[in-house]
């Protein structure tokens, strides 16, 4: 099972940028689809962003589409989500996450990170 790192997260203000990172162990990580969520207080963790294996293909939540995007580095293990115009509402702990069957269904059966905070100031 593939292990998950993520950073980068933080305290900005709206309309500032984050950049988080998730470092992947294991040697199939380039066989992997991956994704980021985020749960904010009282709520359920949602779909953010994902990417499939080759990083060919990329799929957005709508509250997101424009401002944020999902990238990856094969080579060094890593998945990146580059967040742009953040907003309050976007405050959240946010996870990434392995597919290893690349069929999306994260919450059936990926592995997951331990989450970084990012909060949003207005």
């Amino acid at each position: 099972q593939v292990q998950l790192v993520e950073s980068g997260g933080g305290l900005v203000q709206a309309g500032g940028s984050l950049r988080l990172s998730c470092a992947a162990s294991g040697r199939t990580f380039s066989s992997y689809a991956m994704g980021w969520f985020r749960q904010a207080p009282g709520k359920e963790r949602e779909f953010v962003a994902a990417i499939s294996w080759s990083g060919g293909s990329t799929y957005y939540a709508d509250s997101v589409k424009g401002r944020f995007t999902i990238s990856r580095d094969n080579a060094k293990n890593t998945v990146y989500l580059q967040m742009n115009s953040l907003k309050p509402e976007d405050t959240a702990v946010y996870y990434c996450a392995a597919d290893e069957k690349g069929d999306y269904d994260f919450f059936a059966h990926g592995s997951w990170g331990q989450g970084t905070q990012v909060t949003v100031s207005s």
